[in-house]
């Protein structure tokens, strides 16, 4: 089964930031990158969608154009389809309300990103490592 991560990130640099430090950490799964919450949602829950497979994990900003982080994360947990599919958000937030509103409408980890890209390697390291090796993904929901 191939793995796909789908990288929900709006910010060019921060995109780059990202798929270099996956690649620079031996992660070589497939990462489709959507740069808004509205085509992210397109992606998963869109007409098209049921054809594809869902990711493996979604890596998923807050503060993104079209539709928030927030929302998306909302709408991935009241569609049957993707209502078990693992979200990381990944962010620079340090708002603690962030952190809280994601836990509870249901983020499986809340990450902030690193400033210094030798931290960022390390966490999108133990991020392909759990995600991609580790993590029993749950059954698919008919």
């Amino acid at each position: 089964m191939n793995k796909v991560i789908l990288l929900v990130e709006d910010n060019p640099s921060d995109e780059k930031l990202t798929l270099l430090a996956f690649q620079s950490c031996g992660v070589s799964n497939e990462i489709i990158v959507r740069r808004d919450g509205a085509s992210a949602l397109e992606y998963l829950q869109g007409p098209d969608a049921e054809a594809s497979a869902l990711p493996t994990v979604v890596l998923l900003d807050l503060k993104l154009p079209k539709v928030d982080g927030l929302e998306v994360l909302e709408r991935i947990r009241a569609h049957a389809r993707t209502r078990l599919l693992p979200v990381v958000i990944l962010t620079s937030s340090l708002e603690e309300e962030d952190v809280m509103r994601s836990y509870v409408l249901g983020a499986n980890a809340y990450v902030r990103k690193p400033v210094e890209f030798s931290e960022f390697l390390k966490a999108a390291q133990t991020l392909g490592l759990f995600w991609l090796l580790h993590n029993e993904p749950a059954p698919r929901l008919e």
